[in-house]
């Protein structure tokens, strides 16, 4: 017999895996097609990858846990896909967005990936300097995994 958590768990690692297997080929791509620099730790970029790859599919489970239908889950994660990206500082500058916006994109994982992302890949800042960014992003996954792992267990009683 399975747990409930070592079955959440077991489908969300080798989406993990293949997080890491797409990540190598982007910064391929970016490096050699268009002369991205890597200025910091390669392993550091992997390892917070890892953490936000987690937090993402994490919070797909807990998607997942609630609706009925996989249509109800892509609306569900296009709503929350698109603004993510909107308010992380991808597309516009984080410090120029209304101060409510910004505490909505504090919650989002995406917006504490970028900021590490840009600080080892552009600054050569390690890891351990953004301990806070990759915090953010453990207790999202954490929260969203117990949170996927609790409700699925409710669906199965």
């Amino acid at each position: 017999p399975v747990s409930t958590t070592e079955l959440m768990i077991g489908k969300v690692v080798p989406y993990i895996l293949i997080g890491i297997v797409q990540l190598a080929l982007i910064i391929a791509v970016g490096h050699f097609l268009f002369n991205v620099p890597i200025r910091g730790s390669i392993l550091d970029l992997y390892l917070a990858a890892s953490v936000f790859i987690a937090a993402n599919l994490a919070l797909g489970l807990f998607i997942s846990t609630i609706v009925k239908t996989q249509f109800q889950a892509i609306q569900i994660t296009f709503f929350i896909l698109l603004p993510s990206i909107l308010i992380s500082g991808f597309v516009f500058p984080f410090e120029g967005m209304p101060r409510i916006v910004q505490y909505l994109g504090e919650i989002l994982p995406t917006t504490h990936f970028i900021r590490i992302t840009r600080g080892i890949m552009l600054r050569d800042t390690p890891l351990g300097d953004m301990s806070q960014e990759l915090l953010a992003l453990g207790v999202f996954a954490l929260v969203a995994m117990t949170a996927a792992t609790i409700r699925f267990s409710k669906r199965l009683d």
